[in-house]
């Protein structure tokens, strides 16, 4: 699908290949980046392709000047903001609500606000920052990131905002790397995990879209096919696998995450849902994995880390017994580079690459995801 700023928005720098040109150069890149794995034979799975214009989440960023908003992304390789109407990326109901959206920031920055600064009063507008829409199953949610103290009059216009279009449900502020601040949530925003209503917290990670989820959670099923038992699910999000693993009651799921808030939302799901085999902990993974005296304990193990990989948890599997590792490792990447480092720890310490599959999520980007299978020698 063309797009009227593929020549200018540094989001989807492979727009202007045909699919088949588009594909072939994906494949190829993955197989390059796959061959750095130390086995001699990489036994590659079908690559599984993502539509375009199904991204559900995304972070626009805003600037407010000379009364006038700019919405859009950065330019390619700039910090430049190239304002657009609409993403060819996105779904449907995003760009449906982006008019609304603009609409609302320019009537939120038009508000002036009195602050003291040392001994002096300052009067400003919010000028600039960032806005996270996300479609959940049941509508428009939405994370306002600004530097800005907001005032009551503020608060109101976002009420407005939130009556006046029905497919907005939420809309929470906060600033970078702080836990959100819910102004208004008319409905709790939710998607669907094996067919499970699960809720999210405001700005929590989701995948790109809800196809790309079903792709990579069919393959972790697939790979981890008929074991049953003890599964750790670690870096483990809103429970993503931690849910349809659970559906098998023979198994006993152990999921693990770092952040409070999205932990603590994932215990209230999963009470309200009354699933009695998922255990949830708190752990920063990174500096703290499963020692070896934990992981003999578990049949199978999943990991789906963010960007940094995971070779603290990685060196532990590595570090213990042979009789004593898990069956199984199913690792999940949005970070080749990193996962190659991860998967040649695993090969070169008792483990045996059985499949490999590309999962294309992220559509006319370079970035890919992939999901493999390590089985105990």
């Amino acid at each position: 699908m063309s797009c009227a700023y593929q020549n200018i928005c540094g989001g989807c720098p492979l727009r202007e290949l045909n699919a088949e040109d588009y594909r072939r150069r994906k494949i190829e890149h993955f197989q390059k980046i796959a061959a750095n794995l130390k086995q001699d034979e990489i036994p590659f799975g079908e690559p599984v392709f993502i539509a375009d214009g199904q991204r559900r989440r995304a972070e626009f960023t805003f600037q407010y000047r000379k009364g006038t908003i700019s919405l859009g992304f950065n330019a390619a390789q700039s910090h430049q903001l190239v304002d657009i109407a609409t993403c060819a990326a996105l779904t449907q109901n995003l760009n449906n609500v982006l008019p609304q959206v603009r609409d609302f920031l320019q009537k939120l920055c038009a508000i002036k606000s009195t602050q003291k600064i040392k001994t002096k009063f300052v009067t400003s507008n919010i000028n600039q920052g960032e806005i996270w829409l996300t479609e959940a199953a049941n509508g428009i949610d939405i994370l306002l990131e600004i530097d800005e103290n907001i005032t009551l009059e503020h608060r109101m216009e976002i009420c407005d905002f939130a009556t006046q279009n029905p497919e907005i449900i939420r809309v929470s502020i906060g600033k970078k790397n702080a836990r959100p601040e819910t102004v208004v949530e008319k409905s709790k925003p939710h998607i669907i995990i094996a067919e499970h209503e699960v809720f999210i917290p405001a700005g929590t990670f989701l995948q790109a879209s809800a196809a790309g989820e079903e792709a990579l959670t069919d393959l972790v099923m697939k790979y981890i096919g008929d074991t049953t038992g003890n599964i750790a699910d670690l870096f483990c999000g809103v429970g993503t696998f931690s849910y349809p693993l659970a559906q098998n009651i023979k198994n006993k799921i152990t999921a693990a995450d770092s952040s409070e808030e999205l932990l603590d939302c994932f215990q209230k799901t999963v009470n309200f849902l009354t699933i009695p085999n998922i255990k949830i902990c708190k752990k920063n993974l990174f500096k703290y994995p499963f020692e070896a005296t934990e992981l003999k304990n578990f049949v199978a193990v999943v990991f789906d880390p963010p960007r940094a990989g995971a070779s603290a948890q990685v060196q532990q599997i590595a570090l213990t017994n042979q009789a004593d590792k898990p069956q199984k490792i199913v690792a999940v990447s949005c970070n080749p580079h990193t996962f190659i480092n991860d998967a040649n720890q695993l090969l070169a310490n008792g483990y045996v690459l059985s499949e490999i599959t590309m999962v294309d999520q992220f559509v006319y980007a370079e970035h890919f995801e992939l999901v493999a299978l390590f089985e105990k020698k």
